[in-house]
């Protein structure tokens, strides 16, 4: 069997396992990544070579300097201090979606959720709103925020890679070109229109479902100061990279060690902020990425797509297929699955054509965050169903309108600052 065929049948593998999810998705990428090795498909060095990758490197990193603030509290008080704002049911909703949002500029979705759902769920009880009409904008928000930087998802992470190996890439804040907009769009889509699709179910909350009794009043006020002045710190750099010329792992490097270094974190809270099944699960699926490419068979796959696209396609088709292919996977798979695993394949479609990768890449990495349509998608969304008593169909009925809203936004913004044909 061809390296080629052994790659497109673990390519099917990844899939189904990712979507049937009967074992963690983390250890299906490590069997594609020791199966790839084992059947020749790569060189056995390569299988775990994911593990050395910058952008996992990167991700550790971002680990620890947004875990401080959770460690530490600060988290908390930000929280607290801006949702005294929300005085009307829409004005809570409004207040969550701006800070989940812009939050999620910075922080994993994961870690926003964490803090910000025994937040949502106090404001509920005190103010008498249902909370599950609070819970899914705080989980959409978090989402959409994420494409507001370089750093918000591993997806644009991605991204940024494949196209640093080509000789390019993104710059801190230009996914913000797209997402920003979108963003703005969709919280407004929702404070006027979407908020009467959002689910009223008075579920009572069970023991256990919240941790609202962390008491954070031991921490030194210091460390709470630190952990935010490490955060803004390496947030500047990563914005000045190419000023200054360090990489962007070097600078979350510098950041969580600081933070240990001073003892903000213990060592042991470092390395349990580290998210390991995202790192896992990157550093594995990148033995297939490497497959993909190495074998060819990206370009297999990229050849029928663009077949099936006809003769000299133009830039909106190009963009039409690339973005309903990827926000389709995520609907399916997880945000950072979807990503590593149509990378190389959209990269593939746009050398094929001659297109400017950067805005296929674009469209893949914000593409693969609109998992709102679905539970399993993304942490956050999963995060809030028990909380929040939803049914699958209630994150169709409220998220498939912002997937439209995102996809009609993208059409146009993405060949206004990346066009695929300059």
């Amino acid at each position: 069997m061809n390296p080629i065929t052994i790659t497109l049948l673990f390519l099917a593998f990844a899939i189904v396992m990712f979507i049937w999810e009967k074992i963690p998705l983390a250890l299906t990428a490590m069997i594609v990544a020791v199966g790839l090795a084992l059947t020749g498909a790569i060189e056995f060095r390569d299988a775990f070579a994911g593990f050395t990758n910058p952008t996992v490197i990167l991700f550790a990193g971002m680990f620890v300097v947004g875990g401080a603030l959770f460690e530490t509290g600060m988290a908390n008080e930000l929280g607290n201090l801006l949702t005294k704002f929300a005085k009307t049911e829409r004005q809570t909703i409004f207040t969550i979606m701006i800070i989940a949002g812009f939050a999620g500029a910075f922080i994993s979705n994961t870690g926003i959720a964490a803090i910000l759902i025994p937040i949502v769920t106090k404001i509920s009880m005190q103010t008498g709103f249902t909370r599950s009409r609070l819970l899914m904008p705080l989980a959409l928000a978090s989402t959409l925020g994420g494409d507001l930087t370089l750093i918000g998802t591993p997806g644009n992470m991605i991204a940024n890679y494949a196209l640093v190996e080509i000789g390019s890439g993104f710059g801190f804040f230009e996914f913000g070109l797209i997402g920003l907009p979108i963003l703005l769009l969709g919280m407004a889509y929702y404070i006027f229109f979407g908020y009467k699709l959002l689910p009223a179910k008075d579920k009572p909350l069970e023991e256990g479902m919240v941790n609202e009794s962390q008491d954070f009043s031991h921490v030194p006020k210091w460390k709470k100061a630190m952990s935010l002045v490490v955060l803004v710190g390496v947030v500047l750099g990563m914005v000045f990279e190419q000023q200054h010329g360090l990489p962007l792992f070097i600078i979350s490097s510098i950041g969580a060690m600081v933070l240990v270094a001073t003892r903000v974190m213990t060592e042991k809270q470092a390395y349990g902020s580290m998210d390991m099944k995202v790192i896992f699960l990157f550093a594995g699926i990148m033995a297939l990425t490497n497959a993909l490419q190495t074998t060819g068979a990206s370009y297999v796959i990229a050849n029928r797509i663009v077949g099936l696209l006809g003769e000299a396609p133009s830039e909106w088709m190009i963009l039409a297929v690339v973005l309903f292919i990827t926000c389709t996977f995520t609907m399916l798979l997880s945000n950072t699955c979807t990503a590593a695993l149509l990378v190389p394949i959209n990269l593939g479609i746009a050398l094929t054509l001659g297109a400017d990768p950067r805005g296929v890449m674009m469209a893949t990495a914000i593409g693969s965050s609109w998992a709102f349509a679905s539970p399993i998608s993304t942490p956050a969304n999963a995060m809030v169903l028990h909380l929040g008593g939803y049914k699958y169909m209630d994150y169709v009925k409220v998220g498939l309108p912002l997937v439209l809203i995102s996809f009609i936004s993208a059409m146009f913004l993405i060949p206004m600052f990346f066009p695929l044909f300059p």
